[in-house]
């Protein structure tokens, strides 16, 4: 795989994360979901994972950059993985929405499992690490625009956790914005 395909398709990965936290941001401020603490976790989990993947279209792939994405979806799946046990018994309730009958935090231990094995089949082929050819006029957009997206729903969703929960602690189960309720 060349260089060029490498970034491509990183880059469809970095919108696919992106979608995710998109949709966890919609379903937040338009459907009133508010994310409990281990929700919030799951998302830094997706930075972390989109961070790797975008460093690969910043400065190129490199197999430690696949790294970073591994151990933010490990990370992030591992708190899903939680999340599932807390509410897998019988009459114990869940959290939040379900979507096509899977809560939002199973939805999103299977997006973790897909970022670790897409990470880990871009890193069986060695031709992506060898020199970078320039890219091409045609994939700078889409590069670009997901590194612009991935920031900008990074931005919305530090300033909604901090509307959250303000300068402490986030509750168990929000039911407001603490920091627009003034405490």
């Amino acid at each position: 795989m060349s260089a060029d395909l490498s970034k491509l398709l990183n880059a469809i990965g970095l919108l696919a994360i992106s979608t995710v936290l998109a949709l966890a941001l919609v379903d937040q401020l338009w459907f009133g979901d508010l994310p409990c603490p281990l929700c919030i976790l799951q998302r830094a989990g997706f930075f972390a994972a989109g961070f790797g993947i975008a460093l690969n279209l910043i400065f190129g792939p490199k197999p430690s950059h696949y790294g970073v994405a591994i151990v933010g979806a490990i990370a992030g799946g591992s708190i899903s993985l939680r999340q599932i046990v807390l509410h897998i018994i019988p009459g114990t309730g869940h959290y939040g929405n379900d979507v096509f009958g899977l809560h939002l935090y199973t939805w999103a231990f299977i997006a973790f499992a897909a970022i670790i094995l897409g990470c880990a089949i871009m890193l069986l082929d060695d031709r992506q690490f060898s020199r970078a050819e320039p890219m091409s006029v045609r994939l700078k957009v889409l590069p670009l625009s997901a590194l612009l997206l991935f920031l900008t729903l990074a931005i919305a969703n530090i300033a909604s956790t901090v509307a959250l929960c303000g300068a402490g602690l986030c509750p168990d189960d929000p039911k407001t914005y603490m920091l627009l309720q003034g405490g």
